[in-house]
């Protein structure tokens, strides 16, 4: 998939959004890292946690879905986890804890969460 692709696929979705607490916590990473982006887990060592890199250091493939954007990061999914989880919009939000070990919210005290509805078709 392009780059145009990708981008013509996020305008129609918009499927994900964030939490003021969110926003707050993104636009505080992007003023220490610069742009940032996130890349919905999809279990292993992190569990299912929303990952936050500085853009660039998580390499985007083909089989990645733009589910849109929060706080001006682009907010990526596995195509294969965007299948199963097509019929939800995502919430991102922060609650108390420890971020996964690569993402940027890790050593705050605090994490970023995803939460979900679903959505009607």
């Amino acid at each position: 998939m392009t780059e145009a692709d990708r981008n013509a696929e996020t305008a129609s979705l918009n499927k994900v959004t964030a939490t003021p607490d969110a926003l707050k916590l993104i636009a505080e990473l992007q003023s220490e890292y610069g742009p940032v982006m996130f890349h919905q887990s999809g279990g292993c060592c992190d569990g299912s946690s929303p990952m936050c890199y500085a853009q660039g250091d998580f390499l985007i493939g083909d089989q990645d879905v733009q589910l849109g954007e929060i706080g001006g990061a682009p907010f990526y999914i596995s195509r294969s986890q965007y299948e199963a989880w097509k019929h939800t919009d995502l919430i991102i939000d922060v609650v108390p804890g420890r971020g996964g070990m690569f993402s940027l919210d890790n050593g705050r005290e605090v994490r970023f969460l995803t939460r979900s509805t679903i959505c009607k078709i």
